[in-house]
């Protein structure tokens, strides 16, 4: 899907702010557990983006979007209930080198959450244990 908002002025914005409640960095999805906490987190509170291929330093590390997209829309699909409504869009950022005179494409997947209109958004751990989470600033936190 197509996310007309995400051009390449707003994805620089991205990448030059600080993470917070509504924005998330995340080099890549190792844990689909994990990424569907955030994801979940996300969605109780105010909504938010996921910008998968970025490191914590922001440093472009690149990724397979189409593998991304799998992981978090398989993430979504098993541990979250009810689903968080999310939508996906891969960015190409093109990275120029001076001394290789050459530019090297690097993929981003943005990730935009949004805000759950309805009932809470519980994720599952690997035991079947329904749990809370919530963004409090740039953390994901459980609700006990």
């Amino acid at each position: 899907m197509n996310l007309t908002k995400f051009d390449e002025d707003y994805v620089k914005f991205l990448i030059s702010s600080k993470e917070s409640k509504t924005l998330d960095f995340k080099q890549k999805v190792t844990s689909k557990e994990k990424i569907a906490r955030t994801m979940a987190a996300m969605a109780n509170t105010e909504g938010g983006i996921i910008v998968i291929g970025l490191s914590d330093q922001k440093k472009i590390t690149g990724i397979d979007p189409e593998e991304e997209k799998f992981m978090v829309e398989s993430a979504n699909e098993i541990y979250c209930t009810p689903r968080v409504s999310l939508s996906c869009e891969s960015f190409v950022i093109h990275d120029s080198d001076q001394e290789k005179k050459n530019k090297d494409e690097k993929f981003l997947l943005l990730v935009e959450i949004k805000k759950s209109a309805g009932p809470k958004i519980y994720t599952s751990d690997n035991m079947g244990n329904r749990k809370l989470y919530i963004r409090v600033d740039d953390q994901t936190r459980l609700i006990p």
